[in-house]
């Protein structure tokens, strides 16, 4: 009997054998790979996958109309993000014992459906890359470009979604599914936590922040494909998984990051990640959906009865709870146009764990231009102007003060050439319970100069800094006095060097 409406999981098997026997025969072993709920079948440049007729707590694939729909809603879903490696939806046609692969929308005599969509080489997924120490600075920052302009464009979900009891209750199940695995100070920890930040999760929910996104997006759901990375495999067979705060789709990345051993890269893509997309508030939710999204590794670890697995992820979740620190820092990187403090910056924010804010970026945002945009005259005068600068100043602090109320580190990257200016970022560390040090970076002039005409034939930067700005600068600069205890950065050096005196530099913090 020919299945219409139902399939068994003995049926199911028959047909992939069949479909297996019939994709081989192209001169190339057609593989097998079977998950909890899907087959899939690797030929040639093609892989075919198939969803098992099954019906689980989460998902219900019993009947074909399902089974086409979930195809199509992964189609849907990762188009978003990997159009070049999901390619179509195709019928199963025929017999279970002579099945043949349909052409789109051929949707009569289907007896099942499959996803088409291209294969690549697994050694490329980011997994494989960090294990092998193969995943570089450069990867990570593409990857936060990606991930922050594929939530930037995403629309706010419905309102049946993301509001924080449903967040608290799928932390709550991971709890109840690892049951006596987890330490019950870890549970405790989640509960608080969430008490914390339950009204900015209502707050960002209001703001449009709960969005359709990933839902999945660990390193193993990521390909690099001609140099750039590629998220793939997104949740489609439940909405409430991928509904959600877009933090915790970066937060995955993070702790996924993190469980590799690369805590340094972790940071770099939180801080990259925040900026790109201009969500430095969202960080103050990256403990808790960090924890999160190691529980959910846990689970999965308990699900394949990999030990191993679950040990390092439950090891990794006790480390996330640490980043919220009881005296964080607020470290302030100061210098003339092209000193190197952005450089300094970033660098000093993966040796410690922290995440910067840069007034030249966060100016512009305020005036509703890219990072990288380069305005006209009229818009520099206002661009630049005592007004604006006002505003940048208050928006750095805002940003600095809810980063450290989260007990995160934070780094101001800003000129901050006049005294008040370092200051109000001194007043606002004591006010909110945080350690403050300032970094002057300083450099030759013929230096500065070289790096900026270097800097604007390039165009790459967020800074507008031309040479008439430092001679400027160097007119008005109110060089930071003995009491303010500014540590000195000599950045007139190759960047291997400075790297190793920013490194000695986080002994003396």
């Amino acid at each position: 009997m020919e299945p219409t409406r139902a399939l068994t999981l003995p049926q199911h098997r028959t047909l992939v054998a069949a479909l297996q026997a019939a994709l081989g025969p192209r001169g190339v072993e057609c593989e097998r790979i079977e998950t909890h709920i899907s087959t899939l079948l690797l030929a040639g440049e093609f892989a075919y996958k198939l969803r098992k007729p099954i019906a689980l707590p989460f998902l219900d694939f019993t009947t074909l109309a399902a089974r086409a729909h979930d195809c199509e809603e992964e189609l849907r879903l990762n188009r978003r993000t990997a159009p070049q490696l999901y390619l179509d939806v195709r019928p199963v046609r025929g017999t279970l014992a002579q099945p043949r692969i349909g052409e789109p929308g051929e949707a009569s005599g289907a007896i099942d459906w499959l996803l088409r969509m291209r294969r690549f080489d697994n050694e490329l997924l980011l997994d494989r890359l960090a294990a092998r120490g193969a995943l570089t600075e450069a990867d990570v920052d593409a990857l936060a470009r990606r991930v922050a302009d594929f939530h930037a464009a995403l629309p706010a979900s419905p309102a049946a979604y993301g509001d924080p009891a449903s967040v608290l209750a799928w932390a709550r199940a991971n709890f109840a599914a690892l049951g006596e695995a987890v330490e019950t100070d870890l549970h405790d920890w989640s509960e608080r936590e969430f008490e914390r930040i339950a009204p900015r999760l209502a707050l960002r929910r209001a703001q449009g922040r709960v969005r359709e996104g990933h839902g999945d997006l660990h390193l193993g759901n990521i390909v690099k494909l001609d140099g750039e990375p590629l998220p793939f495999d997104a949740i489609e067979f439940n909405p409430a998984l991928r509904h959600g705060d877009t933090m915790s789709d970066a937060a995955f990345v993070f702790m996924d990051l993190w469980r590799h051993g690369l805590r340094a890269l972790a940071w770099r893509f939180a801080s990259a990640y925040a900026e790109r997309g201009g969500d430095h508030e969202g960080i103050a939710l990256l403990p808790f959906f960090a924890v999160y999204r190691a529980l959910v590794r846990a689970q999965v670890a308990t699900l394949r009865h990999d030990t191993a697995a679950l040990a390092r992820d439950l090891r990794t979740a006790r480390e996330l709870t640490q980043l919220r620190r009881p005296r964080p820092l607020l470290l302030l990187t100061v210098g003339l146009s092209g000193s190197g403090k952005s450089t300094v910056a970033l660098e000093l924010l993966q040796a410690l764990g922290a995440v910067r804010v840069r007034s030249d970026v966060e100016r512009k945002r305020l005036a509703g231009l890219a990072a990288t945009a380069r305005p006209s005259a009229q818009q520099t005068a206002q661009l630049y102007g005592a007004a604006m600068t006002q505003r940048t100043y208050a928006r750095l602090n805002a940003l600095a003060a809810t980063l450290l109320a989260a007990g995160l580190n934070v780094i101001v990257d800003a000129a901050a050439l006049r005294r008040h200016e370092r200051e109000t970022l001194r007043a606002l560390a004591a006010e909110c319970g945080a350690d403050f040090r300032l970094i002057e970076c300083v450099a030759p002039e013929a230096v500065l100069r070289a790096r900026i005409a270097r800097r604007q034939a390039e165009g790459h930067d967020a800074s507008d800094a031309d040479q008439e700005v430092l001679s400027l600068q160097l007119r008005i600069c109110e060089i930071p006095a003995s009491e303010e205890a500014a540590l000195r950065l000599d950045t007139d050096a190759d960047p291997a060097v400075v790297r190793r005196r920013c490194l000695a530099l986080v002994s003396r913090l």
